[in-house]
């Protein structure tokens, strides 16, 4: 019976997860749908990783799953804190671990619905995607914080 109720749980907060995840991407960063759309992401992940260890626990020779659970759970909850310390260059750094946690829900999926060595796909194309979403955000980062500052010359300094 716990095991049902820890097993049902996962699967609806995993669900959820995969549906709360690419509202959060899509959505204007900081918006209107972003945020109400990352916490909910983030209360998945949490009860995804929750019910993993409890499911662990009932079994241990998941073990392995606990693990990735937990560093799912990491990953996402490391993506607030950077978002809430907002260090110079945090935006590619939250995105980074925000979306790896989301590759890791989607990995799950494939490997509980289509097993074997599918569990691959996911994690080539997801890891292209997120070095390119990261590299993005990066070089514009950059290049936002390199227009901020203003050239010696502009203000009268005297080069070299």
């Amino acid at each position: 019976m716990l095991h049902t109720a820890l097993l049902t749980v996962h699967v609806a907060a995993g669900g959820a997860g995969l549906l709360a995840g690419p509202i959060a991407m899509r959505a204007r960063k900081g918006g209107r749908w972003h945020v109400p759309a990352g916490w909910s992401y983030q209360a998945c992940c949490g009860a995804l990783c929750a019910t993993a260890l409890g499911l662990v626990a009932l079994d241990p020779t998941l073990w392995g799953f606990g693990l990735i659970a937990v560093a799912t759970e990491a990953a996402a909850v490391g993506a607030v804190l950077v978002r809430r310390r907002r260090r110079p260059g945090w935006l590619p750094l939250h995105a980074n671990l925000a979306l790896s946690s989301y590759v890791s829900f989607v990995t799950a999926f494939v490997v509980q619905t289509a097993g074997g060595f599918w569990w691959v796909l996911p994690v080539a194309v997801g890891t292209v995607a997120v070095s390119g979403t990261v590299t993005r955000l990066t070089v514009a980062d950059r290049h936002s914080r390199s227009a901020q500052t203003v050239p010696a010359a502009a203000i009268g300094a005297q080069p070299g």
